[in-house]
């Protein structure tokens, strides 16, 4: 239900600023909170997809540079396209990873004005320490987006010459000089995978820790 409204007030505020969104939010009962959580499990989901994505591209690799026999022709298409998907992912967790930015600039911006709102010096350092460990939290978060994020482009680099050369290349002399680079697209993609892994663990502690400390 809470993706349901979230999505719902997105669409209300289509093309305005992220402010008048959350204040839209804040109205139906969305909190920053609520939404920060929200983002960081899209982002997670988001680089699922990529490493799933990434791993389909390098089998697609695999089979185009050491099947032998078949059209050419079809062999190039089918592999810029997964390049053309796994460029699609690639924005995506992009996308993704600076909504959950957004909304977390938001939320402590927000969280550390209101300190002085309080009377009772010891809640308010309780609240304190909670925004320092929820922020020490998410940075540790971040740090692991974007450590995967920047896995990301090797892969992409690899896999665009390779699709770049193929199409004006295609001959068997062609598709044979690309065997000599998949051991390089494979340690790529290797070390994206388990470093997208990482961040996904990181995302599920999070929201976990999020969740309890909104129960």
């Amino acid at each position: 239900m809470r993706r349901l409204i979230i999505a719902c007030c997105a669409l209300l505020v289509l093309g305005g600023c992220q402010s008048a969104y959350y204040a839209t939010m804040e109205k139906v009962g969305v909190h920053k909170r609520d939404i920060l959580v929200d983002r960081v499990e899209a982002a997670r989901d988001s680089q699922q997809n990529a490493k799933e994505q990434f791993k389909d591209a390098l089998e697609r690799y695999r089979s185009v540079v050491a099947v032998q026999g078949g059209e050419l022709e079809e062999r190039y298409e089918a592999l810029n396209r997964e390049y053309e998907s796994s460029e699609a992912s690639a924005r995506a967790v992009h996308e993704r990873i600076a909504a959950v930015e957004d909304v977390a600039g938001a939320l402590f911006d927000e969280w550390e004005g209101e300190l002085d709102q309080y009377s009772n010096a010891s809640l308010r350092r309780t609240s304190a320490q909670e925004l320092e460990r929820t922020r020490r939290e998410y940075r540790i978060l971040l740090q692991h987006m974007k450590a995967a994020e920047k896995r990301i482009q090797p892969v992409l680099s690899v896999l665009h010459d390779q699709v770049l050369f193929l199409k004006h290349n295609l001959n068997a002399r062609a598709i044979g000089s690309l065997q000599g680079e998949y051991r390089t697209l494979q340690g790529n993609v290797d070390q994206l995978i388990r470093d997208m892994q990482l961040s996904i663990d990181e995302a599920d502690t999070f929201i976990r820790k999020m969740q309890a400390s909104a129960d």
